[in-house]
């Protein structure tokens, strides 16, 4: 029988039409899906057993239920049709064969695409610990997926060597990362192949910064060339340096502070075409922790030093963590612990990696809203819990009409 509420579909309707999967298709409407499906030029017969918007949403259920082997998800997906036995059209559970050539047909650009469109920061006016003063906080970091060890995944993406030079046992896709520090949304991502350093994928990331952005980094990050690349749109930046690097003081401020200029690593000597920033030198005053050699230091481009005094930026750098967590969510407790993703091809795990931003999207998002309603920090509430909420929710509501 019906659930209360429930409406009995018209006999002429897919069952596969049906699949809704609560937190997901909230984010993610049918009609955004269809619509970024036919932007990518990924549309199909409608009469077929998974048809490109079915296609989407078990990726994103994939990536939800990380472990989970294909067929278990799509029941997972269809379990709510049960009470739909007298259904007249002749839809089934489809095979793990079936499903990984429609995920091929599919590729990773609906996915990317969908992310880029929906992706944004979260945070509200409101929002605790997303501002400094009138600055967005936002953070850049990366990290690296095992993918599994195939001809093709080696050829595209590389490994790294072990401390013995030897090869590792996966190779490694990498994974850069825009994140809004007071919600831990990841807003913007690029990824390729663990050969590439961070900092050259991360020039693909800074035209998403612009004025009123306050952009943290570490030490992997420092260089005059990605100075300016990320400042170019006008954003703020607060970056870690590493202790040994030449800094002259030229003027010395008020609050400890003092203005320095950067030049590229092939003019330290002559310093020509410098660009001026402020340094900011501190340490941390901490009987657990072992004593500094050198102190921290940091630089922005943030010169006034009324406009944000030096405790202050160097009390705020310690956002960047959360950056950090975002990611540890991603990796550690949505694809879990030291798994190996599961596509064997390149453009699967590149599917597969745009299916757990888009996942990790939607819980975040669930997250922030939850928080304003209640009127409470975003960080008092749990990314583990609201994980298995929505994996709950799938089980629940699959099925119900969008």
């Amino acid at each position: 029988m019906p659930r209360p509420g429930q409406v009995k579909p018209a006999t002429d309707e897919r069952l596969s039409d049906r699949i809704a999967i609560g937190l997901l298709t909230r984010t993610f409407p049918p009609e955004l899906v269809d619509r970024i499906v036919e932007e990518t030029g990924k549309s199909g017969q409608r009469q077929r057993l998974l048809p490109p918007r079915v296609v989407v949403y078990f990726v994103l259920a994939m990536c939800l239920f990380s472990g989970q082997g294909y067929e278990e998800v799509a029941r997972l997906l269809t379990e709510g049709l049960a009470w739909a036995r007298r259904w007249s059209g002749s839809w089934q559970v489809p095979t793990t064969a079936a499903i990984s050539r429609a995920r091929v047909k599919l590729g990773p650009e609906p996915l990317r695409a969908l992310f880029a469109e929906v992706a944004r920061p979260l945070a509200t006016p409101s929002t605790s610990g997303a501002w400094y003063r009138s600055w967005r906080v936002m953070a850049i970091d990366g990290t690296t997926f095992d993918v599994p060890d195939s001809e093709e995944n080696a050829a595209r993406f590389g490994r790294p060597k072990t401390h013995r030079g030897e090869r590792s046992a996966f190779p490694q896709v990498r994974l850069v990362v825009l994140a809004e520090c007071g919600t831990h949304a990841i807003t913007h991502a690029t990824l390729g192949p663990f050969t590439t350093a961070e900092p050259v994928l991360a020039r693909e990331l800074f035209g998403a910064l612009g004025r009123g952005d306050l952009l943290l980094a570490d030490r992997g990050f420092a260089g005059l060339d990605l100075w300016r690349a990320a400042s170019a749109g006008g954003a703020d930046l607060l970056w870690r340096i590493r202790s040994h690097s030449v800094l002259p003081v030229r003027k010395e401020l008020p609050d400890g502070s003092y203005l320095s200029d950067i030049v590229a690593a092939r003019d330290h000597r002559k310093r020509a075409d410098p660009t001026v920033v402020r340094v900011i030198e501190y340490t941390l005053d901490d009987p657990g922790r072992a004593a500094q050699s050198a102190p921290y230091r940091l630089i922005t481009s943030v010169l006034d030093h009324e406009a944000a005094p030096a405790t202050e930026l160097a009390a705020l750098y310690n956002e960047r963590w959360e950056i950090e967590t975002a990611l540890d969510e991603l990796k550690t407790h949505q694809r879990g612990p030291a798994q190996v993703l599961r596509s064997r091809s390149p453009e699967g795990v590149e599917q597969e990696v745009w299916g757990h931003l888009l996942v990790h999207h939607a819980i975040r998002s669930l997250m922030h809203d939850s928080a304003h309603q209640a009127d409470v920090d975003t960080d008092r509430l749990s990314f583990t819990r609201t994980l298995r909420l929505a994996r709950r929710q799938v089980a629940a509501q699959a099925a119900f009409s969008p």
